[in-house]
């Protein structure tokens, strides 16, 4: 097969896997940082992913205030993207190799999902800064945890808040250090 229709099987085997992972980590992240489930959004989230990860809750309960089950389902999802990626590239790779990299990855997938929405909220503030939206409710859930430290030490200056800035250039220092702890390139 040429080196270009394996790297578009790749990248689409690889993108869908991230999208569903996506919305998993969501299902995982909204609890600890206090989203309303009353929101449609976060109704949509759960009911995408309730269906895999609701007969897991039924054989591993949850550990404190940790959604086991979930971050078990996004386990196995990653892991077997890794191999199906494997198997298509023709390589292998041992059990702990994969699982250092899935683990690895996930962690990579919840940085890059704190990135987009602080994007995303600095975007829709200035396109309606007052408006109420349940998209906007939602990342406003998700970024405030994030961006109040920044804020306590960078107040905001004549109206405007650059403490997004230095929580992207702090998560994106994060990402480059774990991103060295992941022994496979996938």
């Amino acid at each position: 097969m040429p080196s270009n229709v394996t790297s578009a099987i790749v990248f689409v085997v690889n993108s869908l896997a991230q999208l569903y992972l996506f919305v998993l980590l969501l299902r995982l992240w909204l609890p600890w940082l206090g989203a309303d489930f009353r929101n449609p959004i976060a109704q949509a989230i759960l009911k995408l992913t309730s269906p895999v990860v609701i007969p897991v809750r039924r054989i591993v309960p949850p550990v404190g205030t940790l959604d086991t089950a979930t971050v078990l389902v996004a386990f196995i999802i990653q892991y077997i993207t890794i191999l199906l990626i494997l198997m298509i590239l023709g390589q292998t790779a041992g059990f702990a190799q994969i699982a250092i990299t899935t683990v690895v990855n996930l962690v990579l997938l919840s940085l890059k999902l704190f990135v987009f929405a602080i994007i995303i909220r600095v975007i829709l503030s200035w396109f309606a800064p007052a408006g109420y939206n349940p998209g906007m409710a939602l990342i406003q859930t998700m970024t405030d945890r994030i961006l109040r430290p920044f804020r306590r030490i960078i107040p905001p200056m004549g109206g405007l808040d650059i403490s997004p800035i230095f929580a992207i250039i702090l998560i994106m220092a994060l990402t480059i250090v774990v991103a060295g702890l992941r022994p496979l390139s996938i």
